[in-house]
């Protein structure tokens, strides 16, 4: 069984896997405010202390998705920081992007691109199985992405920076992150990426519409659930063709992984929702939260 979690922080992103093998992994981190914050730096530090590795995957390094990135990382001290290489600068250095800077840069990075290997990120040995985390994008020869690594030497927008990646689990789910990659990008790179079936899907850049994935993409992918993050309502793509979790009013999300079903569990009990992907299959896995319903992976149908 794995879980993962996407914590409800505002205009932001942070989400973090429990791997069902000896990996934790941590994408992104913001908080709304220093008590939320309080609690969950202490659930990531019980999580992280039952595993043999942590990683922390960056998606790209504007403040919502790097606030309190020195306190993360004082706190349990990364040793494993996934980034796509790039020598992005900002006019506005907080000690957040400077702290970004100096793990993109310093001994303990490892540059992420498409189709890369590495050990216990994809590769299993002996000591320890692999995260099932896959990386879709960047394809460092494409020339569109090359102008991005221009651009955000200059200053512009790191938004598409940001990787597309996967985990999954054998004969069981797939989930995709896209970070804040921008519509407009998306469809001229669309062609240079093989797209898999995905049971969930984050819709990248907090769900707004200027992170719309388009039909043709979403056809491909048929995801079962896309979650909407945190953007304000009026500039939210509501994907009316597909189900839903909308975070903004359900809070933090929290998907139970198991061998043939998928369990999702929302923290606000008044939540209302009408998923018709799910099916009702009453569970006590998660008391403090509410269940909302289940579905099989495509890869177990």
């Amino acid at each position: 069984m794995s879980e993962v979690k996407s914590f409800a922080v505002g205009n932001g992103d942070m989400f973090y896997i429990l791997h069902n093998t000896d990996n934790f992994s941590i994408i992104d981190c913001c908080y709304n405010d220093e008590e939320q914050w309080n609690v969950i730096i202490d659930i990531i530090k019980n999580l992280a202390s039952k595993k043999g590795i942590t990683r922390f995957i960056s998606t790209h390094p504007d403040e919502d998705h790097i606030k309190g990135l020195v306190e993360l990382d004082d706190t349990i001290h990364i040793l494993n920081f996934y980034v796509v290489e790039n020598s992005a600068t900002k006019e506005d250095k907080t000690d957040n992007f400077k702290r970004y800077c100096d793990l993109r840069d310093g001994d303990h990075h490892y540059y992420v691109y498409k189709g890369c290997k590495r050990k216990w990120m994809n590769k299993s040995d002996k000591e320890r199985d692999c995260s099932g985390i896959n990386f879709l994008w960047p394809d460092l020869e494409n020339e569109d992405f090359k102008n991005v690594i221009e651009s955000v030497k200059e200053g512009n927008s790191p938004n598409n920076l940001s990787p597309i990646f996967t985990y999954s689990v054998k004969n069981g789910v797939v989930m995709m992150w896209m970070g804040d990659i921008e519509t407009e990008f998306l469809d001229k790179i669309k062609d240079e990426i093989d797209w898999p079936k995905v049971d969930v899907l984050f819709a990248p850049h907090h769900g707004r519409k200027s992170g719309h994935v388009s039909s043709d993409i979403l056809k491909k992918m048929s995801p079962k659930v896309i979650v909407i993050g945190e953007a304000p309502s009026e500039d939210l793509n509501y994907y009316s063709d597909y189900s839903t979790i909308k975070q903004n009013s359900s809070g933090d999300i929290t998907f139970i992984c198991k061998s043939e079903v998928v369990r999702i569990y929302v923290e606000n009990f008044d939540y209302s929702y009408e998923i018709e992907t799910l099916i009702d299959e009453r569970t006590a896995d998660l008391a403090e939260a509410k269940y909302i319903g289940s579905f099989t992976p495509y890869a177990a149908e």
